[in-house]
C-alpha cells in the first residue's frame, strides 16, 4: 500500500538529540562574566569540552587541521538523521530532511557575514575551489598566479587546465614565516603581469598555519581587474572574522576541520553579482544560472551530512569563537615557547597572534619529517602531519579544543628528546 501525501506529512520528525555534556558546557560557559576571553585557562571548563567528544585516549591527535573529530552531539545527529532517512529515502530524505539545508545555509551565511543567497554548501574546500578554478574564463597563454605553498590538490587543478587549455601557472615564493604582511603582498604584486587572469591565495597556509593578508591581496586584484579566489580551508571557526574583513568575491572552506562538522562538508561563497558568470562543476538546470544552489547540484547525496552542520554551529557558539581561538593560541604557545629555544629545533611559523592561531610547524635539524612523525606516533602515540617542502621540513601540529595540557606537555617532552638525543 502506498502512502498518501496526507500520511507522509504526518510522519513525526524526531526531536533533536541533546547530549548532557553540551548542557554542562553551556552552563559553565554562562558563568563566565569577564568577557569573551574569560575561561581560556579554566581547565575545568575545557575538561568538560573534552568530555563532549568520543575519543581514543590511547593516542594524542595533533592533526586536527587534517580532519577534526566532531563532538558527540554532531555524530549522534548525523546517525539519527541517516536512520530516519533510511526508513524511506524518497520520502524522508528528499521531502523532509533535504529542505533543512536552507536553515543551515542561513546560519553559515550569518557566520561569514553574507547574504544566504551567496552561500553554497559543498562537500569540502577542494570542491569549492575547483568550481572557481575550473570555471573562471581563461584562454591559452593566460596565467593563474599562486604561491609555492598552496595545497597540492589546487596545484593539480591548475596543472590540469595547463594540460587541457594551454594556460600557465605562475608560482611565487614567499617566506614560510613572513615577518610582515607587506612581504606577502609585495610577492603577489611582483608576480602580476598583463596575462594574469586569476589569483589564488590561502587565507591560512596549510603547511605552516600562517594567516595571509587576504584583504590586501583582494584589493591588489581589484586594482588590476583580476578575480581573487581565497582558499579558506583552515580559517572558518579557527579564529573570528567576517567577509567584510576580507573583501573577497570567492571564498572556499572545509567545515570538517575547525568547525568540527561531519566529514564531507564545506562551503562556497560567491558574491551575488558573480554567481551567474561562474559555471557549476555539475550541470544544473538553466533556470538556476544565477542561483547559488546550482553549485550544490551533485546528484543524490545524504541530507543528514549537511543538516548536522547545525549541531556543529551550536557547539561552536556555546564555546564562543573568540574564547575558542584564544584557547587554540594558548595551546600552541604552550608548546612553541618550550621547544623553540632548543638548539636543533626549527620553527616554521610566525607565532605572533596576528600571523597565526592554533597551527604551527616544527622540525628537528637532521631528522627527516616522515621519520619524525613516525617516531612520534609509534613511540609516543602522538599524531602529527609530516611536512616536506623545499622551504619547510617538519611536522605540522594542530591541536583542537579537546586537547589537554597534559597531552601538549607530552608532545613537548617527546620533541625535547628528539632535539637533544635523537630518535
Amino acid at each position: 500500500m502506498s502512502l498518501s501525501p496526507g500520511l507522509i506529512s504526518e510522519q513525526p520528525v524526531e526531536p533533536a538529540f541533546r547530549d548532557n555534556s553540551v548542557d554542562l558546557i553551556e552552563k559553565r560557559a554562562s558563568q563566565f562574566t569577564g568577557g569573551p576571553l574569560d575561561g581560556v585557562q579554566d581547565e575545568e571548563f575545557w575538561n568538560l569540552v573534552r568530555g563532549a567528544f568520543s575519543l581514543d585516549s590511547s593516542i594524542i591527535n595533533l592533526n586536527n587541521g587534517g580532519c577534526s573529530p566532531s563532538p558527540r552531539v554532531v555524530a549522534q545527529s548525523l546517525k539519527r538523521q541517516i536512520d530516519f532517512a533510511n526508513q524511506g529515502p524518497s520520502i524522508f530524505m528528499w521531502r523532509k530532511l533535504d529542505p533543512e539545508i536552507e536553515g543551515v545555509r542561513k546560519r553559515l551565511a550569518n557566520l561569514f557575514g553574507v547574504d544566504a543567497e551567496e552561500m553554497a554548501i559543498t562537500r569540502n574546500a577542494s570542491e569549492s575551489l575547483m568550481t572557481c578554478l575550473f570555471s573562471l574564463p581563461m584562454e591559452a597563454g593566460d596565467e593563474i598566479l599562486t604561491t609555492t605553498q598552496d595545497y597540492p590538490r589546487m596545484i593539480n587543478a591548475i596543472r590540469q587546465r595547463e594540460r587541457r587549455e594551454g594556460i600557465k601557472m605562475v608560482q611565487i615564493e614567499v617566506p614560510p614565516a613572513p615577518a610582515s604582511n607587506q612581504e606577502v603582498v609585495q610577492a603577489f604584486r611582483q608576480g602580476i603581469n598583463g596575462r594574469t587572469k586569476i589569483i589564488l591565495v590561502s587565507h591560512v597556509v596549510f603547511l605552516t598555519g600562517h594567516i595571509n593578508p587576504v584583504q590586501e591581496i583582494c584589493q591588489l586584484g581589484r586594482e588590476h581587474g583580476i578575480p581573487v579566489v581565497v582558499d579558506g580551508a583552515h580559517a572558518i571557526a579557527h579564529f573570528p572574522f567576517k567577509r567584510a574583513d576580507l573583501q573577497c568575491d570567492y571564498y572556499a572552506c572545509s567545515l570538517h576541520k575547525w568547525l568540527m562538522a561531519p566529514v564531507g562538508t564545506g562551503l562556497l561563497y560567491v558574491r551575488k553579482p558573480l554567481i551567474e558568470g561562474l559555471w557549476a562543476l555539475m550541470a544544473p538546470d538553466p533556470s538556476q544560472d544565477d542561483n547559488i544552489r546550482k553549485f550544490e547540484e551533485i546528484g543524490t547525496h545524504q541530507a543528514a551530512v549537511h543538516n548536522a552542520i547545525a549541531e556543529a554551529l551550536d557547539f561552536n557558539e556555546i564555546l564562543g569563537l573568540e574564547r575558542k581561538s584564544a584557547r587554540l593560541r594558548y595551546l600552541r604557545t604552550r608548546w612553541t615557547d618550550r621547544v623553540q629555544h632548543l638548539e636543533r629545533i626549527q620553527l616554521f611559523t610566525n607565532t605572533k597572534p596576528e600571523f597565526s592561531c592554533g597551527i604551527a610547524t616544527v622540525g628537528v635539524k637532521g631528522i627527516d619529517p616522515i621519520q619524525l612523525a613516525s617516531w612520534l606516533e609509534e613511540k609516543h602515540q602522538i599524531i602529527t602531519a609530516p611536512i616536506i617542502h623545499p622551504q619547510i621540513s617538519g611536522v605540522r601540529v594542530s591541536p583542537q579544543v579537546y586537547i589537554s595540557l597534559h597531552e601538549i606537555d607530552r608532545f613537548v617532552e617527546a620533541m625535547t628528546v628528539a632535539a637533544t638525543q635523537g630518535i
